[in-house]
């Protein structure tokens, strides 16, 4: 019987440019706009993954209706252990997280994508929320247009500056990086906090670039009440950075803890003693109001913001609002060096090497987790 000559090899298939990586629990009608926005994209060359942290609702069929690659956790594990599993399983070079209550712009993707086209030497780079959030209400408001306002602040140079930090509600990272620096630490961060900012950390001291582009916009739809705002800013942003600062010795003067703000949490706990002083001395009144005002000749660019976006009445409303905020970071730092004085050293309880041995394995390949060493030694202040 003569051979029959074998046919053409199959082509394998194309690899994207670009992976965009979602973990949502209960994401609901915000999840669903999130994803149509998505498909309205000028730039189309992406797969779409969608990492379900145990979802209760329709999350599963909201992600199928949008053609995305859906990966389920059984049981919510946070939302640094779901962008690790969509990022592994990614087969783009570039992965771009985005929060599941996020809507992109036309062009965000586009113009991400853009720069790590034009710079080899980029590792990752993050965006801001526009002025435009769709929640209604003085806290909610205030809440987006702050983030919006403080990413929006520095020396730019073609739209984009240098950072020290990341940001996954609107962000983009090689994936050769990612997978290099062990993606976010799960066994540290296993609920909502800053495990975006700890892998910034580790990637600009290793000498690698992050930028800020303050044209890679998106649109938060969040609604923010007072308390949710005050605990965010207290225990998932305020007190774990505080830590991490103290453990990886790292002088932050940029974004939201730059001098000026730090000043601005000094003179608001001076106002709140102040305050209270002021039912036995009048005096004490005086200098109380001496520091409100203080902290708002230090806030007039991001009050005059306000005014101009939403009016006068609504940049006098927030002023409160902002005095929370600084309340909230200076109870913060007073947690967080309280923990680190009897607690953090000693027990080295958010990153011990006895602890992170026993601790079940983040979800990415062992050649890395082994390379992870160094920067655990960092992290710890070894």
């Amino acid at each position: 019987m003569d051979d029959v000559p074998a046919g053409p090899a199959s082509p394998e298939p194309r690899r994207p440019s670009l992976a965009v990586v979602i973990p949502v629990r209960n994401g609901g009608r915000d999840f669903e706009r999130c994803l149509r926005r998505l498909r309205q994209s000028s730039y189309r060359d992406f797969e779409l993954i969608v990492v379900d942290d145990g979802s209760t609702d329709d999350t599963d069929l909201i992600a199928r209706g949008a053609e995305a690659r859906i990966l389920t956790n059984a049981r919510p594990l946070g939302p640094a252990a779901a962008r690790n599993r969509g990022a592994i399983e990614a087969k783009a070079p570039v992965i771009f997280f985005l929060d599941a209550d996020v809507l992109v712009h036309e062009d965000t993707l586009e113009r991400a994508i853009a720069r790590f086209d034009t710079d080899p030497g980029l590792a990752a780079l993050f965006g801001s929320y526009d002025d435009q959030p769709t929640a209604p209400g003085l806290v909610s408001q205030y809440r987006n247009l702050l983030h919006h306002f403080v990413h929006q602040q520095g020396e730019f140079r073609d739209n984009a500056r240098p950072a020290h930090t990341f940001w996954t509600g609107c962000g983009a990272i090689r994936r050769q990086v990612f997978v290099e620096f062990g993606g976010f630490d799960p066994r540290l961060y296993p609920k909502p906090a800053i495990e975006d900012i700890e892998l910034g950390y580790r990637i600009t001291r290793a000498g690698r670039k992050i930028m800020l582009a303050r044209d890679v916009l998106a649109t938060h739809m969040k609604p923010w009440s007072l308390f949710e705002m005050v605990r965010t800013d207290v225990m998932r942003r305020g007190v774990p950075w505080m830590i991490l600062l103290k453990r990886t010795r790292i002088v932050e003067t940029d974004l939201n803890v730059k001098h000026k703000e730090k000043v601005c949490v000094a003179l608001t706990g001076l106002a709140l003693v102040l305050g209270v002083l002021a039912f036995v001395s009048p005096w004490a009144l005086a200098g109380a109001s001496a520091a409100v005002a203080a902290v708002w000749a230090l806030n007039r660019r991001f009050f005059r913001f306000l005014a101009r976006t939403r009016g006068p009445f609504f940049a006098a409303a927030a002023l409160p609002l902002h005095l929370t905020y600084y309340c909230s970071c200076g109870a913060a730092v007073v947690l967080a060096l309280g923990y680190w004085t009897l607690i953090g050293r000693p027990a080295a309880a958010w990153s011990s090497p006895r602890r992170r041995r026993d601790a079940k394995a983040p979800s990415i390949p062992a050649p890395v987790a082994a390379r992870r060493s160094a920067f655990t030694r960092w992290r710890s202040g070894a």
